[in-house]
């Protein structure tokens, strides 16, 4: 799955959102907190934590130091002159 799959999944969750708050507001049921300025910053917040979550993925994939097969990796890498 790649960014731009998320992101139109994030705005498929933001328009599921703002139907439910369309819904709702037909059954006179209203939350202060749940309106319009709510779902789009829900929705600003989670197109922003999509890259950052990408980088941290690719951070980790590339690290040496997070598990014991990833340093028996390094040793290995630096015997044979890769490193």
């Amino acid at each position: 799955m790649d960014a731009d799959k998320l992101k139109q999944f994030v705005a498929l969750f933001g328009g599921w959102l703002s139907a439910l708050l369309l819904y709702l507001g037909t059954l006179n049921v209203k939350f202060e907190w749940f309106d319009q300025n709510s779902i789009t910053a829900l929705e600003t917040f989670l197109m922003a934590s999509i890259p950052f979550a990408i980088a941290l993925y690719g951070v980790y994939k590339n690290s040496y130091r997070l598990s014991k097969k990833a340093k028996m990796q390094e040793e290995t890498l630096k015997k044979n002159g890769l490193k």
